[in-house]
């Protein structure tokens, strides 16, 4: 690694594990400290089992194996005071705040519960208003320092195109999926023109399926046998194209470091060609 992190810090939500917990460990081993959060508990409308504190734990142990410190708290992305007093926590314990990755998400669309109202309520709650509440909740410690930062958006190839293929697979949970990755594009491009005068820079990763528990699980593994269609197309143009979070994280990295320097403004696909399929 290089340590191009050394003295920064990085906040990061939905850090207990699959790519928040990976881009929590790589920020680490490049140098950076970690504000880290996460709800660790069940939301009902997603049928998959959900983070819980032995996860944020575990994030935790491998961070401080890095060397680096950790600040990791519960919270719930929906919740902007919540968010505030976490950020100010950890801003309190390490010094700065350089680095957002606004990653929390979920993914209502499958299960028993995707038919519901209140499943496009959580995904566009946690996944778009959530984003929101993150990044305005960091920005006061971003901008105070005066040294510019960076703004990563966990959208998804999603973000790019609709991934529901026919009428079988309409539900409230994927419209509100759907809706969200959309949706965070836009935030992205205007927090990317609204901060670039004080060297902020504002992009969004797009990735495909990624090997995480929120897609190896046996809702999504029902819900792809139940609906072939829909799993044919999202296989990507790629092989061996399920996404590893690591490979997510790279993007984080480029994205946040010297090398991606003169970018803002970016919908990065980290996808295995899914998008453009």
């Amino acid at each position: 690694m290089t340590h191009q992190f050394d003295g920064k810090v990085a906040f990061i939500t939905g850090a207990a594990r699959g790519q928040g917990r990976a881009h929590a460990v790589r920020f680490a081993e490049e140098g950076a400290d970690i504000i880290a959060v996460d709800l660790c508990e069940q939301i009902d409308s997603v049928a998959y089992p959900m983070a819980t504190p032995e996860d944020l734990d575990e994030t935790v142990n491998l961070v401080e194996k890095t060397g680096r410190r950790i600040v990791a708290e519960r919270g719930d992305v929906r919740d902007f005071e919540r968010l505030q007093e976490i950020v100010a926590h950890g801003v309190t314990e390490l010094g700065r705040l350089d680095f957002v990755l606004a990653n929390a998400g979920v993914l209502p669309a499958m299960g028993e519960h995707r038919g519901e109202v209140a499943a496009f309520v959580d995904a566009v709650d946690v996944m778009l208003k959530g984003v929101h509440f993150t990044i305005e909740a960091a920005l006061p410690a971003m901008l105070a320092h005066g040294d510019g930062g960076a703004i990563v958006i966990t959208s998804s190839a999603a973000g790019l195109k609709s991934v529901s293929p026919g009428v079988d697979t309409m539900s409230h949970g994927a419209a509100g999926y759907n809706a969200a990755k959309h949706g965070v594009v836009g935030l992205m491009r205007y927090y990317a023109t609204s901060l670039a005068e004080r060297n902020v820079r504002v992009n969004s990763v797009h990735p495909g399926g990624v090997a995480t528990p929120m897609i190896l699980n046996d809702a999504v593994a029902g819900y792809l046998t139940e609906h072939p269609k829909f799993g044919e197309s999202q296989i990507p143009l790629l092989p061996d194209g399920l996404v590893t979070p690591e490979a997510v994280s790279d993007a984080m990295v480029y994205l946040c470091g010297a090398s991606g320097r003169y970018l803002t403004g970016v919908a990065l696909p980290v996808d295995a060609g899914l998008a453009v399929k």
